[in-house]
Formats: C-alpha cells, sequence, structure tokens
C-alpha cells in the first residue's frame, strides 16, 4: 500500500544521553537523525544518483543467479523432487520480510539496512548485533558465490578452449585444491567497478542482469526438452525435513531485495523507489528459481545431482547431446554470477559505511572520495577479506553461515517494524506492511523455523561468530559510539 504523498523526514530530536551502562545498551537512534545524516561520511557525502530501474537491478543482481546457478546442485540431494517446494518456502519467508522491509526503507531510507533500522527502535546493542549478522551475511556471500564463479568458469573454458585450471589453483583447502583463484578475481573484478562510482557500477550490472535473465529464459525453453514426468514420481522422498533443510541452505539466495535497501543514500528518491524496487524484484526473481528448479528436476533425476556447482551447463549438455549449448550458458553463469558478487559487495561496503559513521566501526570505513563520492578505503578492505576468505574456504560451509545470519538480520527487521508502529504511529510512511503485525509475526516465525533446519556445525560457528562481536563491541563501538555525543545541531 504506497502512500505516494509521504513527506521526507528533516531534522528532529537527537538521542537522549544516558550514563548507566543498560542505558547505553538500549540508547536508539531518532529517525529523524538518521536520515538527516544520509549521504554524509568523512571528507565526502555519497551521491544521490541511483532510480527505481537501478535500484531493483541492483536487488535482482544480487539474488538471482546464487541459488539457481551455484547451490541447486547442493539443494536436491537434500530435498529431492520438492526442491521447488523448498523455494517456494525460502521465497515465501522472503515475502513476509520483505514486506517489512519496504516499511522501513521507505520510512528510514539509509545505508545501513536492517542494522539501521533496528538502531532506530531497538537501541545500539540489538542494532550492533544485527550489523554483525550482516557483515557475516554479505562478507561471507561474496565468498560463497565467488567460489561458485570458479567453476562455471572452467566450464567455459574447457568448452571453448578445450582446457581447465588445475585444481590446486581452481578449488579451496578441503575441496582438493590449494588456493582458488578464479574466485580472488572476481572479487578484485567487483572492487575495480565498484571504486568508479555508484552510477557506473549499477550500468555495468544492469547488463549482467539482463544477461542472466535470458540465460535462465533459454535454459528453461531448452531443459523442458528433457522434460520426464517420472522424474517427480517420488516427490519428496526426505520428507518435510528434507525441503525445509533445503529451504534454508537457499535462503541465501534472497538477501537481494537487502542489497536494495542498502542504496538508501543514493537513491534519487529513495521513500519512493525502494518499497516499490524491493517487491519487484522479489517478484520476479522467485518465479525464476521456481520455474528452472522445476525444470532441472524434471530433466534430470533428482538422485543424480551432484554437489557440483556448474548444475545448469551439466544439464543443457546432457539434453542437447551438444556441447555448445552448456558453454554459452556457463558463460552467461560466469557474467551473472559476477553481478552478484558486485552488488552483494556493494551492500557491505554501505552498511559498514553506516557503522562506521555512527562510530561502531573504525572511521575508516565512512571516508568518502570527493572525487568519485564513493567510499574508496572501504571497498578496499572489504574487497580483499572477502578474495581471500573466496579463496580459502569451501562453498558448503560458507552458504549455510550466510543463511543463519541472513534469517536472524530478517527476524529482527520483522520486530522492528512494529515497534515502530508502535513508538511512532503517525510518522509518515511511503508503505505500509498489510495485516500488521500478524504478517511481520509469520516473518519472524519462518525465520526461527528455518534457522532450526540448519546444522549444529553451522548453529556452532554463528555462535562464535556473534561471540567475537560482542567482544569487539565493548572493547570498541561501545566507547566510542557517536551516540554517546551530542548531535551536531545540539553541540552548537
Amino acid at each position: 500500500m504506497l502512500d505516494h504523498g509521504a513527506p521526507p523526514h528533516n531534522g528532529g530530536p537527537a538521542a537522549p544521553h544516558s550514563s548507566g551502562v543498560g542505558m547505553r545498551l538500549m540508547r536508539r537512534k531518532p529517525v529523524e537523525r538518521l536520515v538527516a545524516e544520509g549521504g554524509h561520511g568523512e571528507g565526502g557525502t555519497l551521491r544521490r544518483s541511483l532510480g527505481l530501474w537501478q535500484l531493483t537491478m541492483i536487488s535482482i543482481g544480487a539474488t538471482l543467479g546464487t541459488g539457481i546457478f551455484v547451490v541447486l546442485g547442493e539443494a536436491v540431494p537434500k530435498a529431492g523432487p520438492a526442491v521447488t517446494l523448498s523455494f517456494v518456502i525460502a521465497g515465501l519467508t522472503a515475502l513476509f520480510s520483505a514486506l517489512s522491509y519496504a516499511e522501513l526503507a521507505g520510512t528510514i531510507p539509509v545505508s545501513g539496512s536492517s542494522y539501521s533500522y533496528a538502531y532506530a527502535t531497538m537501541g545500539e546493542l540489538i542494532a550492533w548485533v544485527c550489523g554483525w549478522c550482516l557483515m557475516l551475511e554479505y562478507g561471507v556471500s561474496v565468498a560463497a558465490v565467488a567460489v561458485g564463479w570458479g567453476e562455471y568458469l572452467n566450464e567455459l573454458l574447457d568448452g571453448t578452449i578445450g582446457v581447465t585450471l588445475p585444481a590446486a589453483m581452481s578449488a579451496p583447502p578441503g575441496d582438493g585444491g590449494v588456493f582458488n583463484a578464479p574466485a580472488l578475481i572476481v572479487v578484485m573484478l567487483a572492487m575495480a567497478f565498484l571504486l568508479g562510482g555508484a552510477r557506473e557500477s549499477a550500468r555495468a550490472n544492469t547488463v549482467m542482469v539482463l544477461v542472466k535473465i535470458g540465460a535462465l529464459v533459454l535454459f528453461c525453453a531448452i531443459g523442458v526438452q528433457g522434460f520426464r514426468s517420472g522424474n517427480y514420481e517420488n516427490f519428496m522422498p526426505l520428507g518435510m525435513a528434507g525441503v525445509s533443510a533445503a529451504g534454508a541452505t537457499l535462503f541465501f539466495s534472497y538477501i537481494g531485495f537487502d542489497a536494495a535497501s542498502t542504496a538508501g543514500e543514493e537513491a534519487k528518491n529513495a521513500q519512493r523507489d525502494l518499497p516499490r524496487a524491493i517487491l519487484l524484484s522479489l517478484a520476479i526473481i522467485t518465479a525464476l528459481y521456481v520455474l528452472v528448479a522445476a525444470v532441472a528436476v524434471g530433466a534430470k533425476p533428482w538422485r543424480q545431482f551432484t554437489d557440483s556447482e556448474a548444475t545448469l551447463a551439466q544439464i543443457m549438455r546432457e539434453v542437447t547431446g551438444q556441447s555448445f549449448w552448456g558453454t554459452l550458458l556457463a558463460f552467461c553463469a560466469v557474467v551473472a554470477i559476477a553481478s552478484v558478487v558486485l552488488t552483494v559487495l556493494y551492500g557491505q561496503t554501505r552498511i559498514l559505511f553506516a557503522m562506521s559513521r555512527d562510530g561502531l566501526v573504525p572511521k575508516v570505513f565512512a571516508r568518502v572520495s570527493p572525487r568519485t563520492g564513493t567510499p574508496r578505503a572501504n571497498t578496499l578492505i572489504v574487497s580483499l577479506f572477502c578474495g581471500v576468505l573466496a579463496a580459502a574456504v569451501p562453498l558448503g560451509q560458507l552458504a549455510d553461515a550466510t543463511s543463519i545470519g541472513t534469517l536472524f538480520a530478517f527476524a529482527l527487521v520483522n520486530v522492528a517494524v512494529v515497534v515502530l508502529r508502535r513508538s511512532r504511529p503517525d510518522m509518515p510512511r511511503s508503505f505500509r506492511v498489510p495485516l500488521s503485525p500478524l504478517l511481520p509475526a509469520l516473518g519472524f516465525g519462518f525465520c526461527l523455523w528455518m534457522m532450526g533446519s540448519l546444522s549444529t556445525v553451522t548453529w556452532v560457528v554463528f555462535g562464535v561468530w556473534m561471540a567475537v562481536g560482542l567482544v569487539f563491541y565493548f572493547l570498541y563501538g561501545y566507547r566510542r559510539s557517536r551516540l554517546a555525543a551530542p548531535a551536531p545541531s545540539e553541540a552548537k
């Protein structure tokens, strides 16, 4: 429900200053202050250059491709033909959260995404926990997708010049290799685009998104020729537990609309366009995911799926009996997955930008180049970290770690939208979640359910990550938070 007449927020009360530890942990940053600081960094400002089309493409770019081109081969053995149902469940879970994101993105159009929403509604400690989850969600997602990019690059090289990269330099330790060089290369390429500016990165991403959509449509057109109804006879061989386990793994493929919300300070009309971009992109990618998964399982018995990241190219080759189509799809996948790396890396840098501006992480992440209007040092640091992670850690572990971080952040967003409705009921909103608080409650419940489907190892990794984050917060962020100091307007 769009309210086109919602006015922007300007100015507003500053946060109260408290000396007690409990009060400091619960201090909230007023929405008006969040919005007033939008775009401002250390030494420069971000440029507002993105419209509805670019925002939608960023959202699709960060989403479409990951679950289909990369993780489908891992999800099918968990759920069997019911993997299509896994995509529906993951998409439904994402929809409930996307509605909450749409309301908050239109109300608080800033780069911090769910971190900033939590800061305005639930206090600094919860905001930090959310931001720390987003670092896991985005940073690890970049690495996970970059690993899959190398698989399709090998398919492309094999189909065009008849050679492949040796395992030692195309797979991480634990997967038979020493160092995944292609994964590092694609992250560095994305970094180069981001350093050029948001508008230039958005243009490159749009071209790549159109290529990936075309590739998936082509796959469906050819793959359906090998469709066998018998492949669906035992639809749910591993039961509902298998369906939910696959859905939890696939859920990290739906973080695209979160990436769109991180562009709030670079959008021309964020309050109007962000909600539209979030919902439009989710509808497009869910439809394509389900369609491609249905064709893939129909064309290949589910027991024959392996954990190869180049599953779709293999199916194309098997259906046609020719290497050309598989090679063409591999080329499209190389382009498509590169766009995921580009847009998710973009989201990671903007979240760190917002956290740095609040004083919770070092100032270097909030420095903006006056020439390009981008956080250059931030981009360089994050890219190098994600590139090394991609080159050294196997994909499966990365994907599950990303899922749990995503689900936790989404759960907090569903809570935040209800809290803000109650604490600021009269605040203008460009979009409202229908049937609130029912739908946010369903979104919260679905997120918890899918988190429960993840493995014990994933939970242990998540627990260790959270413990490290809390130590960092109390040693650094708690003492340096800018919310403890007067706002600039108060200091005058």
